[in-house]
Formats: C-alpha cells, sequence, structure tokens
C-alpha cells in the first residue's frame, strides 16, 4: 500500500472535484496520476500550503479505488453530470470531466480540452494547463474520501509521518518514505475513519473569494 502526499497550492473543487458522491483527480497531478506504482487500494492524502494560508493541514484523503482513461471517463454514464457548465452553480462550474480524444482526420491535439476551469477566464484554450493535464491519460476516481476544504484538519502529531510542512518541497509529492509502512499508514486511516464520516465536510478553500452565503450549495 502506498500513501502519496502533496501540497495543494489552490482548491477550487476542480482538482480534487469531490462532488457528486465520487472524489475525482482528473487534472493536474500528473506525476501521481501517471506513477508506474500506483495501485488501486493506495491512499492520496492533499494538504494546504503557504500560499492558501492552510500550511500542514489535511484538505482531503481519498484512496483509489478505480483508473480509467480520459475517453472512459468522459462517456461514463456515471460522470456526465461532472461536465462542466460554464453558466451553472459552482459545483456545475468546476466540473473536472474535460478530456476527450479528437477524432478529426487532423487533429491539432491529442486531447480535445472542453470550456472548463483550466481554460483562460474567457473560456479560450489554455495550452500550459493543457500540457500538465495531458501528460498522463489517466483519472482516478474514489468512492471512500474525506474531503475537508475550507474546514481543513491538523493531523495528531503521532501521525506526523503522514503530514508535509514547510521544508517539503513545494508542489512535488512524497511516497517512498512509507514505502513498506503498511501498518503506519493503516494506522493513519483508521484514526480518520474512527474520527470523521466519508464525504464532502467543507467548501473548496478558494470558494471563499465569492463571499458566499451561508446556505447549503451542495446538490446532493
Amino acid at each position: 500500500m502506498n500513501c502519496f502526499r502533496y501540497k495543494i497550492e489552490h482548491d477550487w473543487g476542480f482538482a480534487p472535484n469531490p462532488f457528486h458522491g465520487t472524489l475525482t483527480l482528473a487534472t493536474c497531478k500528473g506525476d501521481i496520476r501517471g506513477c508506474k506504482e500506483l495501485r488501486n487500494g493506495d491512499w492520496i492524502v492533499g494538504f494546504g500550503s503557504k500560499s492558501m494560508g492552510n500550511l500542514g493541514k489535511m484538505i482531503y484523503c481519498m484512496r483509489v479505488d478505480e483508473m480509467m482513461s480520459f475517453d472512459q471517463y468522459y462517456k461514463d454514464p456515471r460522470f456526465q453530470c461532472k461536465k462542466p457548465i460554464k453558466n451553472g452553480s459552482l459545483v456545475q462550474m468546476y466540473g473536472d470531466n474535460v478530456y476527450h480524444t479528437d477524432k478529426s482526420e487532423k487533429p491539432k491535439r491529442k486531447f480535445i480540452q472542453d470550456e472548463c476551469a483550466h481554460s483562460h477566464d474567457d473560456w479560450s484554450f489554455y495550452q500550459e494547463h493543457y500540457d500538465r493535464d495531458t501528460k498522463c491519460d489517466k483519472v482516478l476516481l474514489s468512492n471512500t474520501f474525506y474531503y475537508f476544504g475550507d474546514h481543513c484538519i491538523d493531523i495528531p502529531d503521532e501521525f506526523s509521518y503522514i503530514r508535509l510542512g514547510d521544508t517539503d518541497m513545494r508542489g512535488n509529492m512524497k511516497y517512498t518514505d512509507l514505502k513498506g509502512k503498511d501498518k503506519e499508514i493503516q494506522a493513519f486511516i483508521d484514526w480518520l475513519s474512527n474520527n470523521y464520516e466519508l464525504g464532502i465536510h467543507g467548501d473548496p478553500c478558494n470558494w471563499k473569494e465569492f463571499n458566499l452565503p451561508k446556505l447549503d450549495i451542495y446538490e446532493d
């Protein structure tokens, strides 16, 4: 069992996308999505960062329950709800089901990028995001997840080996330091499951910029 950990610089509900009952990592973090050692049953933990003012706090934790290609994700009836609607609710706007194969005779690019949160502000194509996202043709899915968002939590000191802090490099993932330490990883997961229910516990951290009213915005 592996436990991949990394720092999140922005949290808009796009990467990861925790909505509609399945947490998905379909964009960004190609180093994790494309890791040859990644298996179903591994865990991924996203921590806060200085840029969001929540360094060291856990934003989400997911077990990898399923993996599929962009095309499989795009066509799967379960995840049509994750295709973005640019004039919809915030949940709809930040849908992450955005990449699929270009079937044209002379495609300009291998994948089509639908208008989404990784487009420019005017919804035009964004090359830098495209290059990073399509580095790996793999989507990670979890029905076993804890998403805390702006209610991100501290991890007890006894599990400090899971935590990422100031000395860990920004943007990079860690997992090799916990290889072969299944008991330690499981102890952390047991603590998490004994203290928190599965699912969503907060809004995406950056949604505070929208000055939302204190309402239940979730569709589920």
